[in-house]
Formats: structure tokens, C-alpha cells, sequence
């Protein structure tokens, strides 16, 4: 069943992603790490859907996306880096998610980081972090969302690099086997994993023959 809501408030949170936050209709709820079907009411726009994972907390009295902006596709997420507050967000049931199923790494290439935010975002209230690591790629340092509440969830245990800055402070470089070598101690251990499809595609060869679990690492592309 098809939802509508009025935008709360949007913020700036990179040079291309936005967080925008909307009303939370009564009884509507989801699950850490699940996404909806969203389109924005507007004339031509109202049927052009697109997933996108909520980023609030299960209980925020606000539903949240944190979504990537590309104005030069001039699609969807186009006209919603154009919302305004007051304006109309249109979605559907939950579906999907990233079942947590214990501490363990979660992998994160770019935007593929916001079905994690709501899973740590709960964690953190359920004083259940210890454990877990985060291990998340940018190009650049100013693409990095949420660094700093990443870093005052997770302390040292939330790991940055970048591909395409050569004087960057963080680690440089993709999320390669030789990566996982250094920043993994125990690969028994669960991995969550979340990007472009080649990264995805990638790494669960490389975390399969460094020893990892194929029943312990959960993919969403």
C-alpha cells in the first residue's frame, strides 16, 4: 500500500548527498537495514520509484533517507536533491534488509554505506557495537557521509580509504585482499557487505578464499 508523507527537513551531509527526513505515518515501522520504494509527489515524477534504504532509527519519530544525488542523470534522485520541505515523499511497505546477525565487519563502498547506518545506529542504542568494525570506501575524503558520527560510534574500529586523493590522512586504495589482510583479524567471523556491484562482486571472491563463511557474509547491492 502506497504511503505519502510531507518532508520534515533536508539536510546537506556531502557535496552530493542529502538527508532528507519526513513525517513518520502512525503504525508504520522497519527493520534495521530495510528500504523502500520512494518517489516524490510531483507531476511526471509520482510513478518513477526507486529504492532507498531508511536511515533513522526504527524508533525516530521521523523516517530518514540519506540519498546520493547525480543531477547530471536528471532522474530521480535529481528531483529529490530539488525537495523542499512541506513538499511530498510517496513509498511503500519495507522490504529487504541486511539481517545482523552478530558482531562482525561491515564493508561499505560510497552510498552502499546506508543500510548500515540504521543497523549501527541501533546498535548504538542497544549499547551492542562492541565488536563490529567498519571498513568504508570512498574516491575522496569530502565523499565520506557521516564521518563523524561513524567515528564517535566506532572509534578506531571505523576505518576510512580513498581511491582517488593521493594526499589523503586515510588509508589509499581500493578494499583488496591485501586490505582485508591488514584491517581483518578474524574472518570466521560475519561480514557485511554493500556497494557497486563490481566491488560487491569482488570481494565476495576475495572474503571466500581468505577463509570467511559463505553462510556468514550478507550481500545487498
Amino acid at each position: 500500500m502506497e504511503t505519502t508523507a510531507r518532508i520534515i527537513s533536508i539536510e546537506q551531509l556531502t557535496h552530493d548527498v542529502r538527508q532528507i527526513r519526513c513525517e513518520k505515518p502512525a503504525g508504520y515501522s522497519f527493520e534495521p537495514g530495510q528500504a523502500t520504494e520512494l518517489s516524490i509527489n510531483r507531476d511526471r515524477w509520482r510513478e518513477e520509484k526507486r529504492p532507498f534504504t531508511f536511515t533513522s532509527h526504527a524508533d525516530d519519530p521521523w523516517l530518514e533517507f540519506v540519498i546520493k544525488i547525480f543531477p547530471s542523470h536528471g532522474g530521480v534522485t535529481n528531483e529529490l536533491g530539488n525537495a523542499r520541505a512541506g513538499e511530498e515523499l510517496l513509498f511503500g511497505e519495507p522490504w529487504g534488509t541486511i539481517e545482523y546477525r552478530g558482531p562482525g565487519y561491515f564493508i561499505a563502498g560510497g552510498a552502499g554505506i546506508t543500510p548500515f547506518i540504521a543497523i549501527l545506529r541501533h546498535l548504538r542504542n542497544e549499547g551492542a557495537l562492541a565488536g563490529n568494525r567498519l571498513l568504508f570506501s570512498n574516491k575522496t575524503e569530502r565523499d565520506i557521509i557521516l564521518q563523524q558520527e561513524l567515528t564517535d560510534m566506532l572509534g578506531d574500529d571505523a576505518v576510512y580509504t580513498v581511491t582517488g586523493e593521493p594526499g589523503s590522512r586515510f588509508n589509499r586504495g581500493m578494499i583488496d585482499e591485501a586490505f582485508l589482510r591488514r584491517e581483518v583479524a578474524d574472518f570466521s567471523r560475519p561480514f557485511y557487505v554493500c556497494g557497486p556491484p563490481p566491488m560487491v562482486s569482488a570481494l565476495e571472491a576475495t572474503l571466500l578464499r581468505l577463509g570467511a563463511s559463505a553462510d556468514k557474509v550478507v550481500f545487498e547491492r
